[in-house]
């Protein structure tokens, strides 16, 4: 899997509109996925799970529920790749 913020950032978009059932084009990366139709806590714990597995990582819980945006989840993840933390 690419490592780079934009490859991440495509990544996480494609993941978010699969699990969404939605194109990938339609996922603004800034959209806040609380409220998005559908976007329930399910499935956005499937997202987190299909781009831990995507990445071979393992974000923190913490991390996981205090990010609200694509964008967002994405910093997440490149943290998590650079062997860093979360903010």
């Amino acid at each position: 899997m690419p490592t780079t913020a934009e490859p991440v950032l495509a990544t996480v978009t494609g993941i978010v509109a699969t699990e969404l059932a939605t194109s990938p084009d339609t996922v603004d990366p800034d959209l806040d996925l609380r409220t998005v139709a559908g976007a329930d806590s399910v499935k956005v714990l499937r997202m987190i799970a299909r781009i831990e597995r995507a990445y071979d990582i393992e974000l923190d819980d913490e991390d996981v529920f205090t990010v609200t945006t694509v964008r967002e989840v994405t910093a997440v993840v490149e943290r998590a790749l650079s062997g860093g933390t979360a903010a």
